[in-house]
């Protein structure tokens, strides 16, 4: 039996960063899987109109070459989510999870210094409370380099509980980070598509194996 499973993220390329190999694993295992962002990822630079098309344009081309189900934005504002009424954003993602029904979700780590992640993750936790008969059964946090590795010492530390062997998924990450390759920087710099390949290289080989990407399991109903 497929699993349905839906990745939540802030902003358009944390998915790439965070969990792509874990999502084509997921598709060529059969399963359906839908993307929810909450921002356009750029407004909050004052860019123009253009800079937000065409990071929809990388979202669309990475859903594509993934083969998700669906992909959706909520367009709250960019870096500006706390200036949203929590309520609101708690009941868009319910929304969509009556909607799409996942049994698992993929989302942003509480201790990121990105303000938008810390809310999405707030945000999904309140709009996943367990109850009786509630579809998600799994939850779990990935890092988004450039983000969760700049945590302040008094935040929450990403410490990963769960790995992914995405040593066959590899390259559908590369080519996923190369779309987005104007949110990319070059080394040394932390979100450069090397270090982003060489983490997956290092979480790989803290439990054996060539390549992988590392989560918190936030909940697991068996």
């Amino acid at each position: 039996m497929s699993n349905i499973v839906l990745v939540i993220a802030a902003h358009s390329d944390d998915e790439a960063l965070g969990c792509a190999g874990t999502m084509a694993k997921h598709i060529a295992a059969g399963d359906k899987v839908h993307v929810l962002f909450m921002t356009d990822g750029v407004s909050s630079r004052n860019s123009g109109s253009s800079e937000a098309s065409k990071r929809l344009s990388s979202a669309e081309k990475a859903a594509e070459i993934f083969g998700v189900d669906s992909m959706h934005n909520l367009n709250f504002p960019d870096n500006k989510m706390d200036t949203v009424p929590l309520l609101d954003v708690i009941q868009a993602i319910e929304k969509k999870v009556a909607e799409i029904l996942p049994g698992i979700i993929y989302t942003q780590h509480i201790g990121d210094l990105n303000i938008d992640h810390q809310i999405t993750h707030k945000a999904v936790m309140t709009a996943c409370r367990p109850q009786p008969q509630f579809c998600v059964k799994e939850i779990y946090a990935f890092e988004v380099l450039s983000s969760t590795e700049w945590q302040p010492p008094s935040a929450h530390p990403f410490i990963p509980n769960v790995f992914v062997d995405i040593s066959n998924h590899i390259e559908a990450k590369r080519k996923v980070l190369e779309i987005y390759s104007d949110e990319m920087r070059e080394p040394p710099h932390s979100r450069s598509i090397e270090n982003a390949i060489n983490l997956s290289i290092f979480r790989g080989n803290t439990v054996g194996s060539a390549y992988a990407e590392a989560f918190i399991c936030l909940r697991f109903i068996k």
